[in-house]
């Protein structure tokens, strides 16, 4: 079997530290693969913030998830307190990649629970198309 393969980048500006609900649990009674990406997508949306958008409104344009991909390294149960680190990696002229450090600790050392990547790309929602992602935004992205 042929894994994916999530490159990191060479930072993460930005972590977040979640608390796994009892609604991220499935039937295995671990996180599930849907709750992995909820709690990424929370987590994007606090980087947004922290860059001053919000998905909707990135100078004046809104996000859409392109593609994503999961690489499970271990499973997270209720209670756990997962960091979420949030890199850039790929720009486009219409996206960029978004890529998610999963960890959590235990018995004193840090442990990698996943990697995640989501391709994002900038969209007119009233045209629904795609759109240049603008000089400010990109700025952004890069610096951080």
């Amino acid at each position: 079997m042929q894994r994916i393969k999530i490159e990191e980048p060479s930072f993460y500006p930005f972590s977040t530290c979640i608390a796994v609900r009892i609604t991220d649990l499935n039937y295995g009674n671990h996180v599930g693969n849907d709750a992995f990406l909820s709690l990424v997508h929370e987590a994007r949306v606090q980087f947004l913030q922290w860059l001053g958008y919000r998905e909707l409104d990135v100078e004046g344009y809104g996000l859409i998830m392109a593609d994503a991909a999961i690489n499970f390294r271990m499973e997270l149960k209720y209670g756990d307190k997962v960091t979420i680190e949030v890199g850039v990696a790929g720009i486009s002229a219409v996206g960029f990649d978004l890529v998610y450090k999963m960890t959590t600790s235990g018995n004193g050392e840090i442990k990698i629970a996943g990697l995640v990547k989501t391709g994002m790309v900038l969209l007119d929602y009233k045209t629904r198309k795609p759109v240049n992602l603008p000089f400010i935004f990109r700025e952004k992205l890069t610096v951080t």
